[in-house]
C-alpha cells in the first residue's frame, strides 16, 4: 500500500499575516515580507505535525492510494480522514494498463473515524492478478484556513510559533509539542480500533 499526497496546501491558504500578528512581528517596514517564506515553512511544519498527531487532514488536498488487494471487498477503509470525495478508482494491470471503474459501481461512506469505499452492489471490483488498484480522493476538514475550528487554528499558530522561537534549539526531545497545543488538539484525535485495543 502506498499513499501519495498529490497536491500541497497552497501558500494562499496559509495564515501568514495572522502568524505575524501572533509573533508580534513589526509592520510598516519595507522588509516586512522578507520572512514570509520562512514563516510559511513553520506553518506547514506545524500543520503537518498536528495532522500526524490527530490523524486528520486539516486543509483539503488530493491524494492517491495504491494497494494490491482489498482488505475487505465489501468496504475498504480509507487511509485519511476526513474524505471529501472519491475522484476515481482505477484498476492497474500487471502490464501497466489502466481501467477506470464506472462511478456508478462505488460510493463514499463518510465517517469521522473510518471512511470507506463501498460498492453499490455486493462487492468492490476485483483487483487484477499481479496488478493493483489506485484510489484518487480529496481529503481535508476544509478548503481554506477560515473554515477550520478556532481551537485548531490556535494550535497551529502556537506550534508554529514554538518552532520559530526554538528554531536553533537542538536539545528538544523527539516529538516535543507544547502542552497548550496538545490540550487544544486532543478532542480531534482519530480513534483507531484494532483487535483488543483502542489507539
Amino acid at each position: 500500500m502506498m499513499l501519495t499526497e498529490e497536491t500541497t496546501v497552497p501558500d494562499s491558504a496559509l495564515p501568514v499575516e495572522q502568524f505575524k500578528a501572533h509573533l508580534r512581528l513589526g509592520t510598516g517596514f519595507g522588509e516586512e515580507t522578507l520572512q514570509d517564506a520562512v514563516l510559511n515553512g513553520f506553518l506547514r511544519a506545524a500543520i503537518a505535525a498536528i495532522e500526524a498527531r490527530i490523524g486528520r487532514v486539516l486543509i483539503a488536498r488530493d491524494y492517491s492510494w495504491s494497494l494490491t488487494r482489498w482488505r475487505d471487498s465489501a468496504g475498504q477503509i480509507l487511509p485519511v480522514v476526513p474524505v471529501q470525495s472519491i475522484n476515481a478508482v482505477i484498476l492497474c494491470g500487471s502490464a501497466g494498463d489502466e481501467e477506470a471503474v464506472d462511478v456508478g459501481l462505488y460510493r463514499l461512506e463518510a465517517d469521522s473515524q473510518a471512511p470507506r469505499l463501498r460498492p453499490t452492489g455486493s462487492l468492490l471490483p476485483s483487483v487484477p492478478t499481479g496488478g493493483s488498484v489506485r484510489i484518487e480522493l480529496t481529503a481535508g476538514m476544509t478548503s481554506d484556513w477560515g473554515g477550520l475550528p478556532a481551537d485548531l487554528c490556535q494550535a497551529v499558530l502556537m506550534l508554529a510559533a514554538h518552532y520559530y522561537e526554538y528554531r536553533n534549539e537542538t536539545k528538544l526531545s523527539s516529538g516535543c509539542m507544547p502542552f497548550g497545543v496538545t490540550s487544544l488538539i486532543q478532542r480531534y484525535r482519530v480513534m483507531r480500533l484494532s483487535v483488543g485495543a483502542v489507539q
